[in-house]
């Protein structure tokens, strides 16, 4: 039979039995039976239910609020199960609250509420302690309880272990099982609540068992915790007794500032968020500098090596600041005309600030003349986009350790050029310019264009190594630029990586307008100086250019006009009386010396037998030359004298292959190849010449000599010419053209194949005053050069032969 456990005090042991009993409703506690809990009173509504039950029999009805938040709690707010108590002790506070302490009696549950005089008087029913199981089942679950308990005992200080010992009978079970709740001290108000409710003992010692699990595995994890915590506090205070150690014996040793000085290179690595290679290098590093004496070699080796890995950027970036007005607008203010160049770096900067994902920048090459502006182009391009800039100067370097670095081993090693430029950037997206590219060179110690391919890859600069570093260090993000005077001159694997814009040389107008927007305004400030004091004309400045200068750019014309302010600046110190100076010819002449550089000097005879004008294209520009041609009596020799390049050479020998197959034509006898010498003569000998634009001015000038016709005057030609008489395009068309307005030609021949150069050229240069004609074969080269017709002659003999041949077979029939 199940046993019934009845709770032997009722209300009969306090002397009166009452069916009503005051509430104290109390917050966040639950009070169990057979527990004495101190509570503090406060609130006028429980004041008076304590109050009266003072007056009474000191028992009242205990129960929990629901939510802690409500003051005056009504019969939906409170839980409808509580205890039955009585006070034991009162004291009163000096706030007017009263402290008391309450006794739990018994499980109850109210089944009316009712307010009388300011407080609650509730009905309720006691609920005494049930057992439906087997008093069997009811030990075993008993002795489950007890061992959880005596686990949860060792693991809590705070629990009493010797609680459980004095059980002996079923009502002992169901007081140690209340007992055993109020010593759990993580329970929730809903669980002591539940506790509370569940008045059957075995039910609420599974619950128990099931609470105690639960606190027991919180108890073992913050033990586990707390054992790991205290492992690595053992295990700092070991480390910082041994440093200690090592502080001293630095110390004893005069080591003492090396070690400060590791500390401190420790803390800066620690900030710079350095790669795990990176970081595992300079780590093995400091230990090894630790165990090493402050001024031996070795250390002084570890200690550069650690410098350098400290001293770059790793993470740091310069935001791009991108307007395109601003960029359209540097990039006028410094430059004058170079209109393709800067639309492709304003397309750029374009693509740049549109598309997010565009984080690999192109490689460009500005390839052009000297004093062209590529230098200061570049700037202007970092400027525009708010970079740090680095120029990185390639001419003349022959070893590829220049671009790599050298490796530790060797005595007074370092880092690659590329790697110095990281560094002096301080950031990781600089722009850096390589100078001169097309002026590396290379000997036994390697090829430094070979080791830029990995530099000026973008698929693989991303892990580029420096021989001196030993770890990948990151240059995707760099913006590299190149100059180069002759792209021919660049290996063509490096040239493949890079996107080349062309920059020509200036025309005399670009030139006149530099100086008058640059360098003028420039010189004028350097040396303090002002417009009223030094007045120099456009035609002066005209005078330098074509007179005093010989150049694409303008640097030599900067020095010019510096020198003038000088000679000016020395007149003034010179005559106090001298308050301003106007520059003229006369004086030019007088401060810079007799023309420093005369034009091409071109035949003045009328007699232009053998002569024919070409152009040519120079570093610094373009120029005319002209081809002299003798015929003398021979065996069939062929002189050429200038300084002629194999190319130049070899098209002369297809120019005269061409003459030879036309030599009917032109009205040559078959043989004259053989019974002629002839002499080919480009004038300024000592000037070296190649290339094979000049072909159709051999051509016309050997054609000149040998049908003893005269070429027409101030008349230029350009093109390279075939076997078979045809004319190919040929290159630096603009330089080619402005020297031949500058030589004062009125008709210029180019070939067809060069059309679309020409229609930009004429877009930008100004070339009123000069024919330029078209041609694509030697046939109409002939026609436009000489003032008669080579070919008419010979249609006049073919007809008078066919007359003769007519004649003669009449006659024959006739007889």
């Amino acid at each position: 039979m199940p046993e019934m456990l009845q709770n032997t005090e009722t209300n009969e042991s306090v002397g009166l039995e009452r069916t009503t009993l005051p509430l104290l409703p109390l917050k966040n506690v639950v009070i169990l039976p057979k527990s004495i809990v101190p509570i503090i009173v406060g609130r006028s509504l429980s004041i008076k239910a304590v109050e009266h039950a003072l007056k009474q029999d000191h028992t009242l009805f205990i129960t929990s609020q629901k939510d802690q938040n409500v003051e005056n709690p009504q019969k939906d707010d409170l839980f409808t199960h509580g205890t039955r108590a009585t006070i034991l002790n009162v004291s009163h506070m000096p706030n007017g609250a009263l402290k008391i302490l309450a006794e739990g009696i018994c499980r109850s549950k109210i089944d009316s509420f009712n307010e009388d005089e300011g407080f609650i008087n509730v009905s309720y029913t006691d609920l005494p302690t049930t057992s439906l199981e087997k008093e069997v089942e009811l030990e075993a679950i008993w002795r489950q309880l007890e061992d959880l308990y005596h686990t949860y005992a060792q693991l809590n200080e705070k629990a009493p272990a010797d609680l459980v010992e004095s059980v002996k009978t079923p009502q002992d079970i169901d007081y140690i099982a209340d007992t055993i709740a109020v010593h759990i001290s993580n329970l929730t108000l809903l669980e002591r609540q539940q506790l509370l409710e569940t008045y059957d003992l075995s039910e609420r010692m599974i619950l128990l068992c099931g609470m105690l699990n639960k606190e027991i595995e919180i108890l073992q994890t913050e033990q586990r915790i707390r054992g790991r915590i205290q492992t690595q506090v053992e295990k700092s205070q070991r480390e910082y007794y041994l440093t200690e150690q090592m502080k001293a014996i630095h110390k004893e040793l005069g080591r003492e500032d090396q070690a400060a000085e590791i500390d401190q290179i420790r803390k800066k690595t620690d900030g710079l968020k350095l790669p795990k290679d990176a970081q595992e290098k300079v780590e093995k590093e400091l230990k090894r500098l630790e165990q090493m004496p402050a001024l031996s070699s070795e250390a002084v080796v570890s200690r550069n090596y650690v410098d350098w890995i400290t001293s770059l950027p790793w993470n740091k970036v310069t935001k791009d600041k991108i307007s395109l007005t601003q960029a359209e607008r540097i990039l006028d203010k410094n430059h004058f005309g170079l209109q393709k160049a800067k639309e492709r770096i304003v397309e750029f900067l374009a693509a740049k600030k549109f598309s997010k994902k565009l984080d690999r920048s192109p490689i460009l090459c500005l390839v052009g003349p000297p004093g062209v502006g590529k230098t200061s182009l570049a700037q202007s391009i970092a400027k525009s986009v708010g970079r740090e800039f680095v120029r990185i100067s390639l001419g003349g370097v022959r070893d590829e350790a220049e671009i790599r670095g050298h490796r530790r081993t060797y005595i007074g090693a370092l880092p690659g050029k590329i790697i110095q430029a990281m560094k002096k950037s301080g950031v990781t997206n600089p722009v850096i310019l390589l100078d001169e590219i097309d002026k590396i060179s290379q000997d036994i110690h390697g090829d430094p264009s070979s080791a830029l391919l990995e530099v000026l890859d973008p698929e693989q600069n991303s892990t580029f190594v420096d021989h001196f570093l030993d770890t990948e260090y990151d240059l995707s993000k760099v913006m590299f630029i190149a100059t180069a005077n002759i792209a021919e001159n660049i290996p063509y694997p490096l040239y493949d990586r890079l996107e080349v814009i062309t920059l020509s040389g200036y025309t005399d107008e670009e030139k006149r307008e530099i100086a008058k927007q640059f360098l003028l305004p420039k010189n004028l400030n350097e040396l303090d100086l002002s417009k009223r004091q030094f007045q120099i004309s456009e035609s002066i400045i005209d005078m330098l250019i074509s007179e005093y200068t010989k150049e694409a750019g303008v640097r030599q014309l900067e020095r010019l006009i510096a020198k003038l302010m000088r000679k000016a600046i020395q007149r003034f110190l010179k005559n106090d009386a001298t308050k301003q100076i106007k520059v003229s010819p006369a004086l030019t002449k007088e401060w810079l010396g007799n023309i420093a550089f005369k034009k091409t000097s071109l035949s003045q005879s009328n007699e232009r037998i053998g002569l024919a004008t070409g152009l040519a294209w120079t570093e610094v520009g373009g120029d005319v030359l002209e081809i002299e041609t003798s015929v003398l009596s021979g065996k069939g020799n062929i002189t050429l004298t200038g300084q002629l390049g194999d190319v130049m050479q070899e098209s002369a020998q297809a120019g005269m292959s061409y003459i030879r197959s036309r030599s009917s034509q032109l009205g040559l006898k078959g043989a004259f190849h053989n019974t002629k010498d002839i002499h080919i003569h480009i004038p300024e000998g000592a000037t070296p010449k190649d290339g094979p634009s000049a072909g159709i001015t051999i051509i016309t000038a050997v054609i000149s000599a040998l049908t003893d016709k005269k070429t027409k005057p101030h008349l230029a030609m350009t093109g390279e010419v075939t076997l078979q008489g045809r004319v190919l395009a040929i290159g630096g068309l603009k330089e080619k053209l402005l020297a031949a307005k500058q030589h004062n030609m009125n008709t210029v021949l180019i070939p067809e194949e060069n059309k679309d150069d020409f229609e930009e050229i004429a877009k930008e240069v100004n070339l009123d005053g000069l024919k330029v004609i078209q041609v694509n074969s030697m046939d109409q080269v002939l026609e436009h050069a000489f003032a008669t017709n080579l070919f008419k002659k010979k249609a006049i003999r073919k007809k008078k032969t066919a007359v003769k041949s007519t004649t003669k077979k009449r006659a024959i029939r006739k007889k």
